[in-house]
């Protein structure tokens, strides 16, 4: 009984998605951004202000490890740039069944735009998922499978997802 993994850019719907196959499956969600808001007591744009982003992707790090040696199987909304550190890549390969959320530009930015909680879109904000997705081209192809977000709802998308982990998770 493996964990599914959701990776993808921001505003691809991790955290809507995952919502969905969690309750599909009758199993635990963990949203990482969430969880380590929780840990850290405040939110990720005053993390980030205070303590920067290493910092965050430290946080993100131990949360994520902690809940992949959980016993109780989750379906785990990551953060964006989960996929950074190699570190991070490995522990998802080993502890579970990823699949990538996936949306274009377009989609994310419609998605995006008015987030205040999203510190790295400082300023101009199709210039910076536009850079931010060049940054991170190839680094979630690591995923056992790719599902594109822009045309779907979450529970449509939550119905492929479940299909494509059945093999793979029981």
């Amino acid at each position: 009984m493996q964990h599914i993994i959701l990776i993808g850019f921001m505003g691809t719907g991790k955290s809507t998605v995952g919502q969905e196959v969690a309750k599909k499956l009758g199993c635990s969600f963990a949203d990482l951004d969430a969880a380590v808001v929780t840990l850290e007591g405040r939110t990720i744009p005053d993390i980030f202000a205070s303590d920067g982003e290493a910092y965050f992707r430290e946080q993100e790090s131990h949360v994520l490890a902690g809940i992949l040696n959980s016993p109780t199987r989750h379906v785990i909304a990551t953060g964006g740039g989960i996929v950074l550190q190699e570190s991070n890549r490995e522990l998802m390969r080993n502890g579970g069944f990823i699949v990538h959320l996936a949306a274009s530009k377009e989609t994310i930015l419609s998605r995006v735009k008015r987030d205040r909680n999203r510190p790295l879109l400082q300023g101009d904000v199709e210039e910076r998922v536009s850079k931010l997705m060049q940054q991170r081209e190839g680094l979630y192809d690591f995923a056992h499978a790719t599902v594109l977000t822009d045309h779907e709802s979450a529970v449509q998308l939550a119905a492929r997802i479940c299909k494509l982990a059945e093999g793979n998770c029981e």
